[in-house]
């Protein structure tokens, strides 16, 4: 799978409970892609796209990595996005040069 619509990707990424929610968020101009706000539900996402969703109390940016046949738990939601505002891991940086 190469693309999907947008509101279902928002689904299956567990962004919001319900597809029509999903649908509803994107028709009221809460969603933009790389930037650009969309308000069609079956607008085509593809991974490397970036969805900067305004949601009650927060906004999220979230990077499209892959796509899911089917809604799962969170864990495999998880898989289907890079979350560009979460902190890098400790672990994961590297020491500063000396």
């Amino acid at each position: 799978m190469e693309r999907q619509r947008l509101d279902k990707w928002l689904w299956h990424a567990r962004v919001v409970k319900a597809r029509t929610s999903a649908a509803a968020l994107v028709e009221a101009g809460h969603v933009r892609i790389n930037g650009e706000r969309e308000k069609a539900p079956g607008h085509a996402v593809k991974p490397g796209d970036v969805l900067t969703i305004g949601l009650d109390r927060t906004v999220r940016i979230l990077k499209v990595v892959g796509f899911s046949e089917r809604r799962g738990d969170a864990t495999a939601a998880r898989v289907l996005y890079i979350d560009m505002q979460a902190k890098p891991d400790i672990a994961d940086q590297k020491p500063p040069p000396e």
